[in-house]
């Protein structure tokens, strides 16, 4: 595996973002379906003015997404993927923050990279579509590499599985030619883990260091809030706080989540904490 250059930048084009401090990614669902805000913001005015709010609440990325990854969700096709993605994809990126693009499939990323979108983050490490690393590498843009397994199963050492999994997805970005200082790995939070191993790997995060990637936290809303404070989805910010709070404090360079403002003052918070000042 080859080394970072620098640990504390994520490079993409037109520049990257320094990890200098917890970033917050704010996350746009333009499909009917999403676990927890499905059809809210499927109409493009509803979808590009959750955006500028997310922004100016201090969203570092905006990522969009336009099919469920939740499960039991019906796969999209490619064609109605894009057809949701379309209307909104080129102004969301005239804001001026960088897009990440939320999909697994190569056409998608690929499509979306010539609008405008910089990150590309793949909820299958690389893994699903054999296309999508040569995508990424071809648009020079980033990558967030997550890690999934088809079901759960409690019997496993599932840090040991998150391991091996990113040394596979490190293997073929770096086969690839994607730059070390263009990719982010994901734990995978809430995908294909029980509800005890979900936080287990939250409490061992640092120990995902050794893959000398950042490391982004993605728990908003998700199952693993409800099973412990048991409120419905709607209910869970708290949760969610307090979840991504633990995770900034133990590394995590970047966040992804529903609620961008309590989110973003969080990080602010621990950014002073781990700088024992307000500098």
């Amino acid at each position: 595996m080859t080394p970072l250059k620098d640990p504390a930048h994520l490079a993409f084009p037109g520049g990257g973002l320094a990890l200098d401090r917890p970033r917050v990614m704010g996350i746009l669902n333009v499909t009917p379906d999403s676990f927890s805000d499905g059809g809210r913001f499927l109409a493009r005015e509803d979808a590009l003015a959750n955006a500028r709010k997310m922004i100016a609440h201090g969203a570092d990325v905006i990522d969009i997404g336009a099919e469920s990854t939740r499960p039991g969700a019906v796969p999209v096709p490619p064609e109605e993927e894009w057809r949701r993605l379309e209307p909104v994809l080129s102004e969301v990126v005239a804001m001026g923050t960088p897009v990440s693009i939320d999909t697994y499939k190569a056409p998608i990323a690929r499509d979306a990279c010539r609008a405008g979108a910089v990150i590309v983050n793949d909820v299958w490490g690389l893994q699903k579509d054999p296309g999508m690393a040569d995508v990424v590498a071809e648009a020079g843009a980033a990558v967030i590499m997550m890690h999934n397994r088809t079901a759960a199963d409690a019997e496993i050492d599932i840090l040991d599985d998150i391991d091996r999994f990113f040394e596979r997805s490190l293997d073929i970005a770096e086969r690839a030619g994607i730059a070390p200082e263009k990719q982010m790995l994901d734990p995978g939070i809430g995908f294909g883990k029980t509800l005890d191993q979900n936080y287990l790997v939250l409490n061992r995060l640092e120990t995902l260091a050794k893959h000398g990637r950042p490391l982004m936290v993605g728990a908003s809303r998700k199952r693993l809030i409800g099973a412990v404070l048991s409120v419905d989805t709607d209910d869970r910010l708290y949760g969610s706080l307090a979840i991504h709070t633990v995770a900034m404090m133990k590394g995590a360079a970047m966040i992804r989540v529903h609620n961008v403002q309590p989110h973003a003052d969080a990080a602010r918070i621990v950014r002073a904490i781990s700088a024992e000042g307000v500098a």
